[in-house]
């Protein structure tokens, strides 16, 4: 038997205004009993669930309602994986800054603050397309660290390629001062990719963040090899490609086969997908929806696919439309 995202959610008690069963999140969450899988950090050694959470959805003109679930789903990713480090990313632009800002005053009131892995990332435009100031890239840092309420966090990145002589050289200076763990630099434009490589054998990374995806391999041909010679992890960033996946699955039924690498629900198969690849370190999905976050979770519990199974999903996926 096979069921839809929205079947597993009712027969699971997935969050919402129908919530079938009236479990919360957290009752959810203590039903699974097969822990999250981890995969270490190839500099650091620090183990980390495959599965994070991407914060862009919290912005600062979110309504209540939304804010209450968004808080909800920062309480299913802390309380969804066994042990500290479970990864949120951010951006100091990202909703406006709502959403460093909602984390951080969140896991402070709410006690989680340290279950979770706190990645953000900095981009200061230069004046005239030139060279960003340093003085504008420290305090867009220092921002940070006030949003999230952390005296040290735990990787931040330098956002879409941004300046990386000045920012990566910046960030470095607060690793090396310890107010900063993991460095790192992000892009989800192939047409970086080049620059990307360039800039991932000439500076001491600890992350670089990319798009991957059923759909959207291209990283695995290109970035992912070096990375893995380079010992540099790999976040992976629209691991439903957007929603490009969701328009083309459609109504389909989850193949029975899938159930052979305990994958319940698409958003599963499309995150064991991703977070089968060795290089991959974590996959962010974003969601302001507790129930989808618990179901997200599943992609990092039970098995992962096997090669035969990969090809076989790369071909299913091929066959749909809008390919």
């Amino acid at each position: 038997m096979t069921i839809t995202r929205r079947q597993w959610l009712k027969l699971t008690g997935g969050v919402g205004t129908g919530m079938a069963l009236g479990l919360t999140p957290r009752e959810l969450l203590a039903l699974h009993t097969d822990p999250v899988r981890t995969r270490a950090i190839p500099s650091s050694g620090l183990e980390l669930p495959v599965i994070g959470l991407g914060g862009r959805w919290i912005s600062a003109n979110s309504t209540e309602e939304e804010l209450a679930d968004h808080r909800a789903v920062m309480h299913a990713l802390a309380e969804g994986a066994e042990g500290a480090g479970r990864l949120f990313d951010s951006a100091a632009g990202y909703g406006r800054g709502g959403s460093e800002s909602y984390a951080g005053e969140w896991a402070e009131a709410d006690g989680f603050g340290d279950q979770i892995f706190w990645a953000t990332k900095v981009n200061v435009a230069g004046r005239g397309g030139g060279a960003a100031d340093p003085a504008d890239v420290r305090a867009q840092i220092e921002r940070s660290f006030d949003r999230l309420k952390r005296p040290v966090i735990d990787l931040n990145q330098v956002h879409n390629l941004g300046d990386p002589p000045t920012q990566l050289g910046i960030l470095q200076e607060y690793k090396e001062e310890g107010r900063i763990k993991h460095i790192g630099i992000t892009t989800t434009s192939q047409r970086q990719y080049g620059a990307l490589a360039e800039v991932m054998r000439e500076y001491p990374l600890d992350f670089i963040g990319i798009d991957y995806a059923i759909d959207n391999q291209l990283a695995a041909e290109e970035i992912f090899p070096l990375a893995q010679d380079r010992g540099i992890g790999v976040i992976v960033y629209l691991p439903f490609g957007r929603s490009r996946m969701w328009g083309r699955i459609g109504d389909r039924a989850l193949p029975e086969w899938a159930a052979e690498f305990d994958a319940h629900t698409w958003a599963q198969f499309m995150l064991k997908f991703v977070v089968a690849h060795p290089a991959v370190t974590v996959a962010t999905p974003g969601t302001g929806d507790p129930g989808h976050m618990v179901d997200n979770l599943g992609g990092g519990r039970g098995r992962l696919p096997t090669a035969d199974h990969l090809k076989r999903m790369v071909e299913l996926v091929e066959s749909l439309p809008g390919g």
